[in-house]
């Protein structure tokens, strides 16, 4: 290879490092607009739902205290975090109080979508410790579980957002290994037992929703069906229950190992648009922009940025680009979100997904787009300061040089 060859290669890796860096500053949000996006989408809700406890109304009706409504609050709360805004809390505790700090179907359940609410209920009790009111059932309920050798409850992969979460907080909270070691065998009896081997692929690196899509089930393209939002859920699950898991803790190696695994499976499969397809794998099976499996693959790989556990220069770019897809492409001027696909298991459920559709349920769609903003938010602003300060330095060398010239 000549001189001149070798010139050429170099100044195409300059171009590519430029162009990528120069794309990934166009396609950067703002953690004001972040900010901005989260409000006004919930801003819609809010006024849309006054009623923290009127029923809702699909095919049939249902209590405000369902999963979709908890993964909201747990938006909500998360938004309150950055912006404690009294209306926010007053809304979740208004919610809570309302049900009196109950589950559906009561403390019996072993159900994960009834337990969702008590993630919320938690947060809020941890907030004003006089208040037992706000944890007693959930913990109740949680206590049932442990007094049963039973750990096969999560049969679909959902249900570890909806729970894992709940153990890890009243494990922190009452500093007791039970409810870290009850939820840790749950887990990977999930990932290593249900479906005959488990619901988690070690080629792919990616989770099947239930035993239903374990193969010899195919997508129409003949590639494995995995779930945007099943998967998302696991990210959530992980990422959740991380945040109150003792870092010492020798769970801590499996669920960020686990993380890891998918965020790499994850980035090749992303859309040029920023989003992911419903069905990962086969984006000619409902294929397009979708919100809420997007959203929390955002919340997990911004969360990992932010806890130093997965590699800023390899995934910032990723994140900023689903984040500018779905505050620019998914949120309309008075805050509805679209793109998003309502409830089910599969990528064919509640379709059809677009800008205009109104999904089924709006809470948990939101809710999602909640935790999503909000790490990205801190995210921005710890990226904000070190460009401020960069172009003040920049300025101040320009007008050093401006004077000498005169």
């Amino acid at each position: 290879m000549n001189k001149y060859s070798k010139l050429t290669i170099n100044i195409c890796l300059l171009g590519a490092i430029f162009f990528s860096f120069s794309n990934l500053s166009a396609q950067t949000v703002s953690s004001s607009k972040t900010m901005e996006s989260m409000v006004m989408a919930n801003k819609y809700f809010m006024e849309k739902w006054p009623d923290v406890g009127k029923t809702i109304i699909t095919e049939r009706e249902r209590p405000s205290n369902i999963w979709t409504r908890g993964v909201y609050y747990e938006g909500l709360m998360a938004l309150y975090k950055l912006n404690p805004d009294a209306s926010y809390l007053n809304y979740a505790v208004s919610w809570g109080e309302f049900h009196k700090w109950g589950l559906r179907d009561g403390i019996k359940t072993r159900n994960g979508d009834n337990q969702c609410c008590g993630q919320t209920y938690i947060d809020l009790y941890m907030m004003d410790r006089y208040k037992e009111e706000r944890i007693k059932d959930i913990k109740a309920c949680i206590d049932n579980m442990l007094a049963t050798d039973k750990v096969d409850d999560w049969n679909w992969i959902d249900a570890m957002q909806m729970a894992m979460p709940v153990f890890a907080r009243l494990g922190t909270i009452y500093k007791d290994n039970r409810y870290f070691d009850r939820m840790h065998e749950m887990y990977l009896f999930t990932k290593l037992k249900h479906g005959t081997n488990g619901l988690y692929s070690p080629e792919d690196h990616l989770w099947w929703r239930d035993k239903d899509f374990v193969p010899p089930y195919k997508e129409p393209n003949g590639e494995d069906c995995y779930w945007s939002r099943g998967n998302g859920w696991v990210v959530a699950a992980l990422v959740r229950t991380m945040d109150f898991l003792p870092k010492n803790s020798k769970y801590r190696k499996e669920y960020i190992t686990t993380l890891k695994e998918m965020f790499e499976a994850l980035v090749p499969l992303q859309r040029e648009d920023g989003f992911w397809n419903v069905s990962l794998k086969d984006p000619t099976h409902f294929g397009g922009k979708e919100v809420t499996g997007t959203a929390l693959f955002v919340y997990g790989m911004a969360w990992g940025i932010n806890e130093g556990v997965i590699s800023k220069k390899t995934y910032l770019p990723v994140v900023m680009k689903a984040w500018n897809a779905l505050v620019t492409e998914s949120v309309h001027p008075n805050g509805f979100l679209g793109f998003v696909q309502g409830t089910g298991k599969e990528p064919k459920d509640s379709q059809p997904v677009g800008y205009d559709n109104v999904p089924n349920f709006e809470d948990f769609g939101l809710g999602c787009f909640l935790l999503a903003g909000s790490e990205v938010y801190k995210l921005t602003k710890s990226l904000e300061p070190k460009e401020k300060e960069a172009n003040a330095n920049k300025g101040s060398k320009g007008s050093k040089g401006s004077k000498g010239t005169k």
